[in-house]
């Protein structure tokens, strides 16, 4: 019986090491992955918007450790629940080409509401 307690408090004390808080439901990050600019000269009449990007993002906290990766949608769009903090968003190089080029981004995020922002790649066009 005293074996059976002991085990028991060294398995909750160890599934307790390392771990995070959860995420709270409706807290989190949402928004679009974009790759631009997309043609070489943009004018008046012949706009060149960034065109959406299915693609893996990794979101890092603010000592740099990973908290979680998501893919977004063909249409670019995600959103991803965490927890209220400060985090760098960064996505995955694409193939073994050094373009797109992922440009880091920071989101703050505040309990109970979900932070909006546009992850970009550069293209490289100039």
């Amino acid at each position: 019986m005293k074996h059976v307690f002991v085990l028991i408090i060294l398995t909750l004390a160890i599934a307790a090491c390392g771990s995070q808080p959860a995420a709270q439901p409706g807290t989190g990050i949402q928004g679009m992955v974009q790759v631009g600019p997309t043609c070489p000269v943009e004018r008046i009449n012949s706009p060149c918007p960034p065109h959406p990007l299915a693609t893996t993002v990794v979101v890092r906290d603010g000592t740099g450790a990973e908290v979680t990766r998501f893919h977004s949608g063909a249409d670019g769009r995600f959103k991803v629940d965490l927890r209220a903090g400060t985090y760098t968003l960064v996505g995955l190089t694409i193939g073994s080409s050094s373009l797109p080029r992922p440009i880091p981004t920071s989101a703050t995020v505040n309990q109970g509401t979900y932070t909006s922002v546009n992850i970009e790649y550069d293209s490289g066009i100039r």
